[in-house]
């Protein structure tokens, strides 16, 4: 797989910043975006300059004049007024402040962790590590829980669990240069999520955006998922 992203690397063009696939492992069906953290201009989303959350992939788009939004995804849990939870933060202003606590639902299954954006790299981090680094970023979410943690499945998960939803998640390589975003296009359980991070995309580092609510904007495909109002959004500006 490494060899296969590394080629589209080397090869990609401005046209195809992106590469988005269709893909089945384990008998489930997902979808998995790779981006170029070092050159193509991925960020976060949440509020517009008219003050409004932006809630949905063509609102941001609208906001573009020649550019155009090649790749898009929910990037994190949010309260009823859509802001978000724990730390995030854009173009270098905290908007909300990381929680480092346990507590209810999965964001609060720890561990959780943090997915920094600098200009030239993404990295997953667990949030513990994060805050003992104190690591600068330009753009930053946090989520959880966890899906792999230096190499290994969050110790919660459960092979047979229940509890499956459509997930959605990124995992980094080791150098920061490479950033995947997945979403599962069948229902599955976190076990299933995250051996797809570990065994596939063979990462060390991957964080859980959500579920239920998860969405994925991929044009290259002819895809653009539409339903609840997001919250914080991540995607690449060509």
């Amino acid at each position: 797989m490494r060899l296969l992203v590394a080629l589209f690397m080397l090869l990609a063009t401005p046209a195809a910043a992106v590469l988005c696939e269709d893909l089945t492992f384990q008998g489930n069906s997902y979808t998995i975006c790779t981006v170029n953290a070092a050159t193509e201009n991925l960020r976060l989303f949440h509020t517009g300059q008219n003050g409004e959350v932006y809630g949905q992939f063509d609102a941001i788009q609208a906001t573009l004049d020649v550019e155009t939004l090649s790749f898009a995804m929910n990037a994190g849990m949010y309260h009823s007024d859509r802001s978000p939870v724990g730390l995030y933060q854009e173009d270098g202003a905290i908007v909300s402040q990381i929680v480092s606590s346990d507590g209810p639902g999965n964001f609060g299954l720890l561990p959780n962790g943090v997915l920094c954006i600098n200009d030239d790299s993404a990295r997953v981090i667990e949030t513990l590590q994060f805050i003992e680094s104190a690591r600068q970023c330009r753009d930053a979410t946090q989520s959880g829980p966890m899906l792999v943690i230096d190499g290994a499945l969050h110790p919660r998960f459960i092979p047979n669990g229940s509890s499956k939803f459509i997930r959605n998640g990124a995992g980094t390589s080791p150098d920061g240069k490479t950033a995947y975003f997945a979403i599962s296009n069948d229902a599955v359980n976190f076990h299933s999520f995250g051996l797809l991070f570990r065994d596939y995309l063979q990462v060390d580092q991957a964080l859980y955006f959500d579920g239920k609510v998860s969405r994925l904007h991929a044009p290259q495909l002819g895809r653009s998922d539409f339903g609840f109002q997001l919250g914080p959004i991540i995607g690449v500006i060509d």
